[in-house]
């Protein structure tokens, strides 16, 4: 236990050593503080993105799901690359040739202050319900269950809780509240190193085991024995039928990747868009290894010990207390500390930067220096994670697991910001009373479809809320459209260039979409009842053609992605020659 403490701490001082040289001085101004200078590179936002995504959530509630169901869950990590592609290609360009700070900025210059406030309000009730408390939680359940605080302080499981809750919230809200973003980007990128060696490392020592001293004989009995828990190809019976991948959970991710303050405001800070893309395109392929880091772990603890794990968020930390060596526990702990201190400075930076921005110089002093702004945003981020150390314990009460939860939450606020932002990019004449009327119908019609109706009046809804969550979707975009055939802007809405960043596109961009969109084909392929989920041997006779024909489908959209693209490019340098040569002359 001793040299697990020592070497950990070892890790996360170095890490937050070289974090501090790297961002020293960086946080004198808004921008320094909020957005890391604006100097972000693709590799820092990528990393950034990675570990602000990937925290001891994803770990024990993925490898949870897993471990209960099969691999349906993985949509949510893998076809997160279609959401990845529209931020990249679409949303980004907009954000960075506006110079907004924040998503609620954006939507106060498409409609009004009051939308803003409104979005403003979503994200904090968000943020402190839910996505705060689900990380500090889900960290602290590995801890405990790694290392046995009960046994080692003498108290009970339920007592354990709050007190690892409270030590490493505190811990991380220092780092978070004191470093600002640049600290925050800096320190992922080498935590991110860490979180894949890990996450390669456990599956390895898993299939080790498994296979009695042999990986490649662990891997054979995970493939042929129990099959149908290789599947991605959900049922209606799966918390996540497959059908839900092309409806509301492509909104759902759109909303966590175009939209979501605390993962845009990486790509925010972006030096310019071209870096920006190449960030967020590269975070498309670590999500899709999501499956073989954070899920596998969960089917080869199913294999050891069968259906006893109770409740099912138990299967990552016992695997990893049962087999993992004891000398790399220390930069184990690290890591998994790392990913929750990661994900967990980043919901309060990006809180606090909201409530300075959007709150405090809007509503409360609009001649607010810079000093005052980052002053105020550390005050709220204190009062903000004290509120969150009490609620995060009682999410030990979750009947279902961590992630469940969770997703359903996130439902209340995450559709109808995706919905006013993409209607208010797409129209020019929607007006902000849409925008407004859609938001209130949302949360009340919901939690009414989700909860309301069996609590209040017996009613069993058996519809998924993936779907009704499309559903409503489409109802409130329709309501926006009403609005704006009965109340349409009186001046059509139009978005004014404010570029702080050199906004010339990565060149590279939509061929690597191309390759983005493959890959996530081949994963559910292998995944599938004709890959290693086929109940008759390793994959059916239907295997190798589908993969042959995903081959030659992406080499023929390759060609057409870089006729496309490099004329689009071309174009672009084109006009800017132009504009300068133009701007040389009239200064002749």
């Amino acid at each position: 236990m001793w040299f697990t403490i020592i070497s950990c701490v070892f890790f996360m001082a170095l890490v937050g050593w070289l974090s501090y040289r790297k961002s020293k001085g960086q946080v004198s101004d808004t921008d320094g503080y909020f957005l890391a200078g604006r100097g972000l590179t693709g590799g820092f936002i990528a990393a950034s993105l990675l570990l602000t995504n990937l925290s001891a959530e994803q770990l024990i509630g993925l490898n949870g799901q897993a471990y209960r169901e099969n691999l349906s869950n993985m949509a949510w990590e893998v076809t997160a690359a279609f959401a990845i592609i529209i931020m990249a290609l679409i949303l980004l360009p907009r954000y960075l040739g506006g110079a907004f700070s924040t998503l609620p900025q954006f939507l106060s210059e498409r409609y009004d202050d009051g939308v803003r406030r409104y979005t403003v309000i979503l994200f904090m009730l968000g943020y402190v319900l839910v996505t705060i408390p689900s990380v500090l939680y889900s960290g602290s359940v590995a801890i405990i269950q790694l290392f046995d605080v009960p046994g080692i302080l003498g108290v009970t499981f339920e007592q354990s809780m709050w007190i690892t809750i409270w030590v490493v919230g505190i811990i991380g809200s220092i780092y978070a509240i004191f470093g600002g973003l640049r600290a925050v980007a800096i320190s992922d990128m080498y935590i991110g190193l860490g979180l894949v060696f890990v996450g390669l490392l456990v599956p390895a020592i898993g299939f080790y085991a498994l296979g009695d001293g042999s990986v490649l004989e662990g891997v054979k009995i995970l493939t042929t024995e129990n099959p149908e828990k290789l599947n991605a190809i959900g049922s209606n019976t799966d918390s996540v039928p497959f059908g839900t991948i092309f409806t509301g959970m492509i909104l759902m991710n759109l909303f966590y990747w175009g939209t979501n303050q605390y993962v845009i405001q990486r790509t925010l800070g972006a030096k310019n868009l071209a870096e920006g893309q190449k960030g967020v395109l590269y975070s498309g392929f670590y999500k899709i290894a999501v499956p073989f880091i954070m899920m596998l772990p969960g089917l080869i603890a199913f294999h050891l010990y069968g259906e006893g794990l109770n409740p099912v968020d138990l299967a990552y930390p016992t695997l990893v207390a049962d087999l993992m060596p004891t000398f790399l526990s220390g930069l184990f702990l690290a890591v998994l500390l790392g990913a929750v201190f990661s994900s967990f400075n980043s919901l309060l930076n990006s809180a606090s930067t909201m409530f300075a921005l959007d709150v405090y110089q809007v509503a409360i002093n609009k001649n607010a220096t810079d000093a005052q702004l980052i002053r105020i945003s550390k005050y709220f981020g204190t009062i903000l994670a004290l509120v969150s150390f009490f609620i995060a314990p009682l999410l030990m009460y979750a009947p279902e697991g961590l992630w469940n939860l969770i997703r359903q939450f996130t439902g209340f606020f995450n559709i109808p910001i995706i919905a006013i932002v993409l209607v208010g990019i797409m129209s020019k004449r929607i007006p902000a009373v849409g925008a407004k009327v859609a938001i209130i119908f949302h949360v009340i019609t919901y939690y009414f479809l989700v909860w309301g109706l069996n609590h209040l009046f017996g009613i069993q809804l058996t519809v998924n809320f993936i779907y009704i969550s499309a559903i409503l979707f489409v109802i409130e975009v329709g309501i926006m459209v009403a609005f704006g055939y009965w109340k349409p802007l009186a001046q059509p809405y139009s978005f004014k260039p404010n570029a702080k960043v050199n906004m010339m596109p990565w060149k590279f961009a939509m061929p690597v979409t191309v390759v983005l969109v493959s890959v996530v084909v081949g994963v559910y392929i292998i995944f599938s009842p004709i890959g290693l989920a086929y109940d008759g041997g390793y994959v059916s006779n239907w295997f190798w053609p589908a993969f042959v024909l995903l081959i030659v489908l992406t080499s023929i959209a390759m060609r057409f992605a870089f006729k496309s693209w490099t004329k689009k490019y071309t174009d672009f340098l084109y006009s800017k020659h132009e504009k300068k040569v133009d701007q040389d002359a009239s200064n002749m």
